[in-house]
């Protein structure tokens, strides 16, 4: 048995998977019944993006930006240091310089500034000159930033989309979707906001702009349906044709070729996007989104590409000084973590790596002890909201701003264990212990023969992928044909799965741990995503693997190993022990070894039996007792008595008759003159031997054996001599001599788990 690291939720309940129920299960779980609904999702168009006046706001805010235009008065763009707020300042950029306005762009310094408006640099505009500021995927939370902003003398046009707090700033317009009760959708992105901007200024639809919005829409993780769907599909095609030259530099740096899809984006751009702002001054990222200059754009490409190498690095650092900080028990039902130095750039991937790790919400902070402040990000689970929690204790906070499920702040150092206690006592009150682990949606179980290009081109047109339109997940169940250890650290694992003459391959990126879990004659249970492999001109189906698991037990046979200590995977604390039966007395490693009919063998999983029993019944005895996960079969031959033969009837027969005559039988000098004139070996002679000294027939002294007078008639198989090779033979034959599946089926027999029980937790929910 190998236990899923997810919990699996089977969506769909019929044993059917033929290509039109699957096209209809699809498209009814994202809430799409209609003809009409299906065709507009299947066939995006730019004609059914929504108007932009209906957003509030957006009339108020073209007439002050044509009127400053008209005047030449500066513009100054307000930005963000991700990859969303990078985006849409490009955007904003570009669509005012098209117009002919006097702009520039200011993005605040997470580190010196953090995030959003900030009244120094509100007074620094004003001392330059600007009189109109646009912000652009910030500035919904900036209440008293507005109002500096009033008494400067500055207009402020806020375009945001982050959620709505219990005040709103008092600015000269605010353009936000959730403001706006008759605007259609209200879960555009920033750069989402920002294009619907663009579009009402230049008064048509900005098509020149959807790479940069596709960028910040897909990296910020916004449901990609309705409008944020049309934008992306339309976007990505605008990147993969794109004249940008730093576009076109960073593709490449990073071997994007060919049609760019969401995960390019999600997976390569987006993360150098955001990689500048989470070191340094977000400025580069802007200006290679910008610039027309092919020599820049090299320059620039290259400066973001290895920003985000030691981006990468230091987000490891952290996570590992952070998990060491937590320990291996982590009793907190939502975890805070704070430290003095981390870099606050990258916390909030610190904080996602610890919520997969620990499967609940967390926030990491870097502590400023000069200023006697925390500051840094929040990830959270499905169940748990950290906006809405986080704001039920507003009173914690310095700034606070996100979403559900991301979220950044500042508190006060001292308020570092209050929050703890209040986001994990409301965790215990709303989170069932299920709430915490992770779900993962399979969309339909399929046979090995119903996977195929056509389903997959299929699910492919369901593209592109993301919040609120999640990659399906596929179900099979095989036995493999090849398991193997992959990559230059053997960390992945290549499986190919058979099944009535169909196969598949399957790719488990980050779980070769697994590897030593699996028997290779288990049945085992994927879950992943189906993508098509193309090498050489051919083209096949294969699955990406998300999670894994063995429903069964699992026979490990090792019989015969000379190398079980390298062999062995590491076991949990009390999850494995080695089972002896009176040989063994050291197992391998430190794993203890306990006989068979110890009362400790049931509290193990995992049970490894290290020596051959004397009887079958005792390895019966045991089995009965227990229900292991998995047995390793490492045991080796003592003696090789079933390949052995044992003596024939007439065999006895003729000794006892010759004995008969002789009266005596010296055992060293008459075994060896009998076994060169018979052609039996000498051990069989002492078998014999033994077995007459059992039954009483002769007496043995001095290495002389002599006939018994009158001896009682008995069997041979009265004989503990006889009766124990034909034992060790049995135990032999049936434990040893035997094929895989044969031992198996023996102890399947034997064992408290039966298969009508395995049938029926494998059928669960399907």
């Amino acid at each position: 048995m190998l236990k899923s690291k997810m919990k699996w939720d089977f969506t769909y309940s019929s044993d059917s998977a033929n290509r039109q129920e699957l096209i209809n299960e699809l498209l009814e779980q994202r809430g799409l019944h209609t003809e009409e609904e299906r065709n507009r999702f299947l066939h995006p168009a730019l004609a059914d993006l929504h108007d932009p006046f209906l957003i509030n706001g957006m009339r108020k805010a073209v007439n002050r930006v044509k009127e400053a235009i008209h005047y030449g008065e500066p513009i100054l763009i307000f930005g963000d240091y991700d990859a969303d707020g990078v985006s849409s300042t490009a955007l904003m950029m570009e669509c005012l310089r098209s117009l002919g306005a006097e702009c520039d762009f200011y993005i605040p310094n997470r580190f010196t500034e953090g995030y959003g408006p900030n009244e120094n640099a509100f007074r620094w505009a004003s001392a330059q000159g600007y009189t109109l500021i646009i912000t652009v995927d910030n500035g919904i939370a900036a209440v008293e930033e507005a109002k500096v902003a009033k008494e400067l003398g500055i207009d402020l046009i806020i375009t945001d989309h982050h959620e709505v707090q219990n005040e709103l700033p008092e600015a000269f317009a605010i353009l936000h979707p959730k403001t706006s009760l008759q605007y259609p959708f209200q879960e555009l992105a920033g750069v989402g906001v920002a294009f619907k901007f663009a579009h009402a200024l230049l008064e048509e639809k900005p098509v020149h702009l959807l790479d940069l919005v596709a960028i910040g829409t897909v990296a910020d993780l916004v449901p990609l349906e309705d409008e944020n769907r049309i934008l992306v599909s339309f976007g990505l095609e605008a990147i993969t044709k794109t004249r940008r030259p730093g576009l076109r530099q960073l593709k490449n740096l990073n071997s994007i070729d060919g049609d760019v899809d969401e995960e390019a984006v999600g997976f390569m751009i987006g993360p150098r996007m955001n990689a500048v702002g989470r070191l340094q001054d977000a400025s580069p990222a802007v200006d290679l989104l910008l610039t027309g200059d092919e020599e820049e754009a090299q320059e620039l490409a290259g400066f973001v590409q290895e920003l985000n190498k030691e981006r990468q690095k230091i987000v490891q650092e952290i996570a590992d000084e952070a998990e060491a900080l937590l320990g291996e028990d982590v009793k907190d039902e939502v975890i805070v973590v704070a430290r003095e130095g981390w870099n606050a750039g990258v916390l909030g991937i610190v904080a996602s790596k610890l919520v997969r790790k620990f499967d609940r919400p967390a926030i990491v902070l870097t502590i400023d002890k000069e200023k006697g402040q925390a500051k840094g990000s929040a990830r959270s689970i499905d169940a748990y909201d950290m906006f809405e929690n986080c704001m039920e204790h507003r009173e914690l906070f310095l700034h606070f701003g996100g979403h559900s499920q991301a979220a950044g702040m500042t508190l006060a150092e001292d308020n570092i264990i209050s929050l703890r206690e209040e986001l994990s006592r409301l965790a215990r009150e709303k989170l069932s212990p299920e709430d915490y682990g992770q779900s993962l949606p399979v969309t339909m179980s399929l046979d090995l023969s119903e996977v195929s290009l056509q389903q997959i081109e299929f699910v492919n047109q369901l593209r592109p992928f993301g919040m609120a339109n999640p990659k399906p997940y596929f179900h099979v169940r095989s036995k493999a044909k090849e398991l193997r250890l992959i990559g230059s650290k053997k960390n992945h694992m290549k499986v190919t799965l058979e099944q009535n003459g169909s196969r598949l391959d399957a790719i488990a990126f980050g779980q070769g741990d697994a590897y030593h879990s699996i028997a290779p004659q288990s049945p085992i249970d994927m879950v992943g995503q189906l993508s098509i492999n193309e090498w050489n001109g051919t083209r096949k189906p294969q699955m990406m693997v998300e999670d894994i698991a063995v429903k069964e037990w699992q026979l490990f046979d090792w019989r015969g190993t000379k190398h079980l200590q390298k062999s062995l995977p590491s076991f949990q604390k009390d999850e494995a022990a080695c089972v002896t039966f009176g040989l063994q007395t050291e197992g391998p490693g430190e794993l203890p070894v306990i006989g068979f009919n110890d009362s400790r063998v049931k509290d193990y999983s995992t049970l490894i039996l290290l020596d051959l029993p004397e009887r079958l019944e005792d390895l019966h005895v045991l089995l009965g007792e227990v229900s292991p996960e998995r047995i390793y079969a490492v045991y080796s031959l003592r003696d090789d008595a079933f390949m052995q033969t044992l003596p024939s009837r007439e065999h006895f027969k003729y000794f006892y008759g010759m004995l008969k005559k002789k009266k005596t039988f010296d055992l060293e000098k008459d075994s060896a003159l009998l076994a060169r004139h018979k052609g039996w070996k000498v051990d069989s002679i002492k078998f014999i031997c033994n077995v007459f000294f059992d039954l009483g027939f002769v007496t043995i002294k001095d290495g002389q054996l002599f006939m018994n007078t009158q001896p009682e008639q008995k069997s041979l198989t009265e004989s503990r001599t006889f009766q124990t090779r034909q034992e060790q033979m049995e135990v032999e034959k049936v434990l040893y001599y035997s094929t895989y599946k044969e031992l198996k089926d023996w102890m399947e027999t034997r064992l408290q788990i039966t298969g009508a029980e395995v049938k029926e937790e494998i059928g669960y929910g399907l």
